[in-house]
Order: structure tokens, then C-alpha cells, then sequence
């Protein structure tokens, strides 16, 4: 391992998973759908397999997006069988601005991390997810945004509190679907 891959911050976006229809039950309150919930797990499997375990969660408080990070943490710890070691917890931080935000909301949120993380999840919705990809990393953000249980990996040199347009290339993607 080199000196700067040591030093890199590693930012995986994650758009929750497919969630009920909506109906009469308000946005905030819709739930994962049976989809929704294998594909969490089935995505929290691919971070473990990909050493992509994370020291901070940023989740937003939306019902949909805490299931997702909560079948993405038992898929980590090897619930479905291609999983694997879960690692130290993370530390997870639910927050109500990640919540129908924009792409300058979400990264001030990233820029708010404890320096010493090295990998942070952040569970999160369309259309700021997939902006602040494409903010990130304009060239190689998926021009179509992403779709749900969709995770897209950013790396960078710098420090989160210097995360900004342009700095942070995407390293890899994966989308679970089941």
C-alpha cells in the first residue's frame, strides 16, 4: 500500500434502495420494499468483499434510507453468504439535512467528518446523491444519476473538510439488483 492510497479518503455514495410506491403514507415514512431490502444487503456484501467498510455513516432520516443502511450493515457482516466481516461499527450520524438535499448540502455534510476517517457511506436521495457524484467527479459520474441501491465509489488525497468539484475521482460502481 502506498503512502498516498494510505493518506486517501474513500467516499462511497449510496442511493437507498427501492422503496414502496408512494401512497397516502407521507415521503419520510416510506419503507424499503421487498427489492429494496435484498439489495441493501446485497450491497452492503459488495462493500465488504471490496474492503469499502466504513468508520462514519451519514444516513438521512428518512425510513427508506435507514433500512437501507441498516440491510447494507447485515449485509457487511456475511447475513447473505458473499458477505463478510462487518469490521469495527461505524460510527453512524442520522441526519435530517441529508434529507431531500442538494448536492452543496450533502458535501457539507462529508466536510464535516472526523479527519482521522478514512471511508464514509453516505445514504442518501435523488437527485442530490447523484449530483454530488457528478460534482465530484464530472467525467465519470453517470450521466444518468443513479439508480436505487446504486454505489458509487469517490476517492481523494485530501482532507474531507477540503472535499470539492472536481477532486474526487470516481474509483469504482456497483448496482445491486435482485
Amino acid at each position: 500500500m502506498t503512502d498516498d492510497h494510505a493518506r486517501a479518503r474513500t467516499l462511497v455514495l449510496l442511493r437507498h434502495a427501492r422503496a414502496e410506491q408512494p401512497g397516502e403514507t407521507p415521503d419520510v415514512h416510506r419503507a424499503l420494499a421487498d427489492r429494496g431490502r435484498a439489495d441493501a444487503a446485497a450491497a452492503g456484501a459488495w462493500l465488504a468483499r471490496h474492503d469499502l467498510l466504513p468508520d462514519v455513516v451519514i444516513c438521512s432520516v428518512a425510513r427508506r434510507t435507514r433500512e437501507t443502511w441498516h440491510g447494507v450493515a447485515m449485509g457487511m457482516t456475511g447475513s447473505p453468504p458473499e458477505g463478510g466481516s462487518a469490521g469495527p461499527a461505524p460510527v453512524v450520524r442520522y441526519e435530517a439535512d441529508a434529507y431531500d438535499a442538494s448536492p452543496e448540502q450533502l458535501l457539507s455534510l462529508v466536510r464535516g467528518v472526523d479527519p482521522a476517517a478514512r471511508t464514509v457511506l453516505l445514504v442518501a436521495h435523488n437527485p442530490g446523491v447523484s449530483l454530488l457524484s457528478a460534482l465530484l467527479d464530472p467525467e465519470r459520474a453517470d450521466q444518468d444519476g443513479m439508480r436505487t441501491a446504486d454505489v458509487v465509489v469517490h476517492r481523494s488525497a485530501d482532507d474531507w473538510a477540503e472535499f470539492d468539484r472536481g477532486r474526487a475521482p470516481v474509483v469504482d460502481r456497483h448496482t445491486a439488483r435482485h
